[in-house]
């Protein structure tokens, strides 16, 4: 398969919608982008593996004040996968209420689905060492 120009368009605002509505704390128009049976790993920041989008929603509340205001993609770079999936891996910065930043990779898989692009599997991993922490070599 060979993704088309509104397929790219399409992923990428999947990708860029994600940030628009945690931010709005509209965690029911998350189901837009993710397959019922999405994996959502955070386990880099001490939430396990999420599966399913009622999973990522209570967790969502359940972190309550310490989620970031604001959620910022950037860098996004999609690779086509046999069977028709494609890898999305994309920035982000996060923006406490405080001021401070937290900087991630997104490791997606999305899938077309009967209602578009959809993501099912999303790793979420901390970006905290320079160079990746390769620091000689």
């Amino acid at each position: 398969m060979t993704l088309s120009t509104d397929d790219r368009i399409a992923i990428a605002d999947l990708i860029h919608r994600y940030g628009h509505l945690i931010d709005a704390g509209d965690l029911a128009g998350i189901v837009d982008l993710f397959t019922a049976d999405v994996t959502y790993d955070v386990s880099d920041f001490g939430y396990g593996t999420l599966v399913g989008v009622a999973a990522i929603r209570a967790a969502a509340l359940a972190v309550g004040e310490a989620n970031p205001v604001g959620h910022h993609v950037t860098n996004l770079v999609l690779d086509e996968q046999p069977g028709g999936e494609v890898h999305a891996r994309s920035k982000g910065i996060g923006v406490h209420a405080d001021g401070t930043t937290v900087s991630v990779t997104h490791d997606d898989v999305v899938v077309r689905d009967d209602h578009g692009w959809r993501i099912s599997h999303r790793k979420i991993t901390a970006r905290q060492a320079p160079l990746g922490g390769v620091l000689s070599g």
